[in-house]
């Protein structure tokens, strides 16, 4: 095939997404082929799709590790696994005010919304009480959306977390189905689906990701992309492994930056509704290019430390924004996004010392 008509087919399958007719498994995978001398033209038209259906405006949040290490679980890409011999040791628990104060410093430095985040399989209904305590304070204050990340909830957990003002909760799929067990034994893939299937029957918004660089093959990436158009979530984070030492991933090589961008432009064309977060990994990934995933259909990134990473500054982030000529939303609104109806399948803050972590 020329290169003009490669170029024609690009922008056919961009014009295809927008009328709403969703790509196909082939389509995508043809995408994934590209040569580099068409990804230009690949982050235009993804460019495109979310310029149509979510807008030029550019939305950030932060996050907090209030809970760290000691987890019994064995995910290959985390540090705080009891599992790996990395150098994180024992439990720590900020208190009340650490994390008001960081959704305070986090609403300074233009984040949209705050998420809580504990390490573990998922929290003791005590947890629940506590956070939901935390949550409601933040809240009242009027000046950032709150939002979890917890883990396995149940029914109950979910609902008291929905009573206290959740606004949206984070549970990623992190990879396919078929490459899941190679990197979690002790929980399954359809945990963390229940877990979503449950928050959307409760009524909270559904943030569900993804991390890459973890020896996927273009075959998982496509599959899971799949996967959540069926979970429908209304924010899609995406993480690029950071391999950290004394974790089973800690010999993977760091994705290339073009790449990286390839699985942004591919995830746009196949989650054109969703708002697609660039997380962890940013910086290490994508290197003098972390501003283009703008251009290949990002619209929204994480400002701040990750959980037990360090993220760049604030300041930089927002110079970035101002050099591209694109619109921080930065003021807390109830329906910063669309609220999507549930899809077919299913009904820090602070730059200090942070752990070795993936995400």
């Amino acid at each position: 095939m020329s290169a003009h008509r490669i170029d024609e087919t690009i922008a056919s399958f961009a014009e295809q997404v927008i009328e709403g007719k969703a790509l196909s498994d082939d389509q995508a995978h043809w995408l994934a082929s590209l040569s580099n001398e068409h990804l230009h033209d690949l982050f235009r038209a993804a460019s495109r799709i979310r310029d149509h259906f979510v807008g030029r405006g550019v939305r950030c949040c932060s996050i907090v590790a209030a809970k760290t290490g000691r987890c019994r679980e064995d995910c290959a890409f985390c540090s705080q696994s009891q599992h790996h011999g990395t150098r994180v040791e024992g439990l720590t628990v900020l208190d009340e005010d650490q994390v008001f104060q960081a959704a305070m410093e986090a609403a300074v430095n233009g984040a949209q919304s705050f998420g809580i985040v504990n390490s573990g399989y998922g929290p003791t209904d005590q947890e629940v009480e506590h956070w939901s305590r935390v949550v409601q304070r933040i809240r009242d204050t009027g000046k950032i959306l709150v939002c979890a990340s917890l883990g396995v909830l149940t029914p109950e957990q979910a609902e008291r977390l929905k009573q206290a003002g959740v606004h949206r909760y984070n549970h990623n799929l992190q990879t396919s189905r078929r490459h899941f067990p190679g990197i979690v034994k002790t929980h399954t893939y359809d945990e963390r689906l229940a877990t979503l299937q449950r928050l959307q029957e409760t009524g909270i918004r559904v943030c569900s990701g993804v991390l890459f660089g973890m020896g996927e093959t273009w075959a998982d990436r496509i599959e899971l992309a799949l996967e959540l158009r069926r979970v429908n979530p209304d924010v899609v984070p995406i993480n690029f492994l950071i391999p950290i030492e004394g974790t089973p991933l800690e010999g993977m090589e760091p994705l290339e930056p073009m790449e990286c961008l390839r699985i942004i432009a591919i995830y746009r064309f196949l989650l054109a509704q969703q708002s697609l977060k660039i997380a962890g990994g940013r910086e290490v990934n994508l290197r003098d290019l972390q501003s283009w995933i703008f251009y290949a259909g990002a619209d929204s990134f994480l400002v701040g430390n990750y959980l037990t990473t360090c993220g760049r500054s604030a300041d930089d982030d927002h110079r970035m924004i101002r050099d591209l000529g694109l619109e921080m939303q930065s003021r807390p609104v109830s329906d910063d996004n669309v609220m999507l109806p549930p899809g077919p399948a299913l009904l820090n803050s602070q730059r200090k010392s942070p752990l070795p972590h993936a995400t």
